[in-house]
């Protein structure tokens, strides 16, 4: 079958064309230099599953070097690093997918170990309520508005280095999360206290990037943001904050919404009475001022097919890439019976999987099927790390 919806092709209200409705999420893979450039394994890793896809996330970039939250991340921090980041975005243009680079700050989401001795920084100071986490340092009112800068400064050199867009990551417990928060974010200046006031810091990065495209781009450039619905800590982020929060993004000058769930078709977290999918919940509330990227164990061509048929304009695969690089070419192909849903640990050279991923993977228990391997060494949910 290959007439599927996902396979058309979806043009953007700032004029920018992808060929269909597909999209490769970020995806931690833990395989940049040490200092945040771009490797040979990385520009093998996305060459191997750049092409069928509309669009191609790249794995986060942090925009400040006390930004970084983990080893192996990479960094557009300076211009430095601007020639390394053009050839991943030619790789990941290949036979042409879109590109976009996601930037970052992590936030409280780091230790002094990963920063060389710096201590995190984060909204206020309070500690991750997670083992081991380091009491952050809470950034004065400068830094902030410096930080807000970098976003826009990491814009213009995704700009230089090729890519087609950047997406703004607003999720998965990072520094913009940790503002909209009101666990991490315990302000009472300008900055927090009232869920407005908590949106302020995201909507002032929305604006940086925002100047940079019109500054710098040449083409319609891709402006995404990134967001998580919900946290399981009190006091913590509801849904009831997020969908106020997802009316006043929809009213950006960005070009879609990225809905962070590690299940496409997950209902509250908080709130077991509600029955209604999260993500129509969203989707009621955008009510068609921008197009949503849903994610979350979609695996099949049928899921994707799921995905669109809910009206909602695109679908991402993370995990199941992993498997099977060529997962929209067969598709197309009318090949959907060759495609893979397990690993072969025999073929990791092949699939661009190094031993470091592999072993991040593992320790993430993140839902990796490989073949020959009972259902119980499959592990559980992806962490938000992995970041589907």
């Amino acid at each position: 079958m290959t007439n599927y919806k996902f396979l058309e092709p979806y043009t953007f209200a700032n004029g920018a064309t992808v060929k269909n409705r597909i999209v490769i999420p970020p995806m931690t893979e833990e395989s940049a230099m040490a200092d945040g450039t771009v490797s040979r394994d990385e520009l093998h890793y996305v060459s191997l599953r750049a092409g069928g896809v509309g669009m191609f996330i790249s794995p986060v970039a942090n925009v400040t070097p006390d930004g970084k939250g983990f080893e192996g991340e990479l960094s557009v921090a300076d211009d430095r690093f601007i020639p390394g980041l053009s050839k991943l975005a030619h790789a990941m243009k290949g036979h042409g997918s879109k590109a976009i680079l996601q930037i970052f700050h992590a936030g409280r989401m780091s230790s002094s170990s990963v920063l060389r001795g710096t201590q995190p920084v984060s909204a206020s100071a309070v500690a991750a309520p997670r083992e081991g986490m380091e009491t952050p340092r809470e950034l004065t009112e400068s830094e902030i508005e410096t930080i807000i800068q970098s976003f826009g400064d990491a814009t213009r050199r995704a700009i230089e280095a090729g890519f087609d867009g950047v997406e703004i990551h607003g999720a998965n417990t990072y520094l913009i999360q940790q503002f909209f928060s009101p666990n991490s974010n315990q302000r009472t200046d300008k900055w927090g206290g009232t869920v407005d006031k908590r949106m302020t810091f995201a909507l002032e990065i929305i604006k940086a990037a925002r100047k940079a495209v019109d500054d710098y781009a040449k083409s319609p450039f891709i402006l995404g943001y990134r967001i998580s619905p919900e946290e399981v800590e009190t006091p913590g982020i509801r849904l009831a904050d997020t969908l106020h929060f997802i009316d006043t993004l929809a009213d950006q000058p960005i070009d879609y919404l990225h809905i962070s769930m590690g299940n496409a078709w997950r209902t509250s977290l908080n709130d077991p009475s509600e029955q209604t999918p999260t993500i129509l919940r969203i989707k009621k509330q955008v009510n068609g001022r921008k197009p949503l990227i849903s994610v979350g164990s979609i695996k099949t061509p049928a899921e994707a097919e799921k995905v669109m048929d809910a009206g909602i304009e695109f679908a991402a695969i993370g995990r199941e890439y992993l498997c099977e690089p060529n997962w929209v070419e067969k598709v197309e192909a009318g090949l959907e019976d060759t495609i893979h849903y397990s690993i072969n640990r025999a073929e990791l050279d092949d699939l661009g999987l190094t031993p470091i991923l592999m072993t991040f993977l593992e320790g993430m228990q993140a839902n990796i099927p490989f073949e020959g391997e009972s259902e119980n060494k499959q592990g559980i949910e992806a962490s938000p790390i992995l970041n589907e």
